[in-house]
């Protein structure tokens, strides 16, 4: 009997010693603080900066939340050689999974106010057809690129590419407003 209770002590601690271990393999309020305000070094990519305030509030929610699931020990994580490319993947998988949940999120790449700027769209179009423009543009996207990656790659890596996309969206254009766009080849000639 004196060892039983000799013993509890010590299971006691050991029990302790568990319990706190266990409660360092999740973040806490200020380890996700500090994440979630070092996101906002991404609010100049393409996608991100067109997110209101809101919006990167739950977009920066859901990284952190995956970056936390994927490494727990938060210590271990910031310390960790590579960890800002770690987080530049969550982020930009994050984006991509944006894209694939709602096509209407293609806003967030090519933006109205630029789209209008670059003669695309009007000024002035209400949400309903903003939105039928971005379906519209989504499908055509969807059914060139096999994958969402394939997308990306070729905005990023051709100009060819980006042409390609603007005719899809002349397209969208010219389907949705009965536009038809025509490309004219503008060549300066100085003395």
């Amino acid at each position: 009997m004196k060892k039983i209770l000799l013993c509890l002590p010590v299971l006691a601690l050991l029990a302790a010693g568990f319990t706190g271990c266990s409660q360092q393999r999740r973040w806490n309020q200020e380890q996700r603080k500090a994440m979630r305000e070092s996101l906002r070094g991404y609010r100049q990519m393409t996608y991100v900066n067109d997110l209101n305030d809101d919006e990167f509030v739950v977009f920066s929610d859901n990284v952190a939340g995956k970056l936390e699931n994927s490494y727990p020990v938060y210590t271990t994580f910031v310390r960790m050689p590579g960890m800002e490319d770690s987080v530049e993947m969550v982020v930009v998988t994050t984006v991509v999974d944006e894209l694939n949940a709602d096509p209407h999120n293609m806003r967030h790449i090519y933006p109205y106010p630029y789209l209008v700027s670059q003669g695309v769209l009007p000024a002035g179009l209400d949400r309903q057809q903003q939105r039928s423009f971005y379906s519209c543009f989504a499908a055509k996207v969807n059914a060139r690129y096999a994958t969402m990656n394939q997308f990306f790659n070729a905005v990023l890596a051709d100009t060819t590419d980006s042409s390609a996309i603007r005719r899809m969206e002349n397209e969208c254009a010219n389907d949705l407003f009965g536009w038809q766009i025509t490309e004219v080849d503008v060549l300066e000639v100085t003395d």
